[in-house]
């Protein structure tokens, strides 16, 4: 995987940690605001990962393994885009991992991602950005 070009994201959440994990985690919480994305995946290291739905009349199936799970704490996954235009070969999937702490009532959220170049990395951060702040709406409330 190529990890040259980073970024991170990272956030406080007015929620708990739990509900933050559930959130992250749960295929149905998910789908509320990752773009309509059904989330296919059991969590367990070696298992594949799969983000699949329709984008503007578009389908897609984005694809991964799961490389590390330690409930309420850390995952990652290992990323290849529908979208991306690259080949299906391990060096060109990214690598995402989310990690979680308890902060008194809130939660703190650091998005890890490795990009294919700096200009990706200024959208990965905008959309994690977006995302996170679509999931706030659901976790907060």
């Amino acid at each position: 995987m190529e990890t040259q070009f980073k970024v991170q994201y990272k956030t406080t959440i007015n929620a708990p940690l739990e509900k933050v994990w559930k959130a992250l985690t749960k295929p149905e919480i998910v789908k509320q605001y990752f773009f309509g994305t059904d989330l296919v995946t059991d969590w367990k290291v070696g298992s594949p990962i799969i983000f699949q739905g329709e984008w503007e009349g578009q389908k897609y199936q984005d694809k991964g393994e799961v490389l590390e799970y330690e409930h309420n704490k850390r995952l990652s996954y290992s990323y290849l885009s529908n979208w991306s235009g690259k080949e299906d070969k391990p060096e060109n999937y990214l690598w995402v991992c989310y990690e979680v702490k308890q902060d008194g009532t809130q939660t703190e959220l650091t998005i890890h991602q490795s990009n294919y170049d700096e200009e990706r990395v200024k959208h990965s951060e905008g959309n994690w950005a977006s995302l996170v702040d679509e999931m706030r709406k659901i976790v907060e409330k």
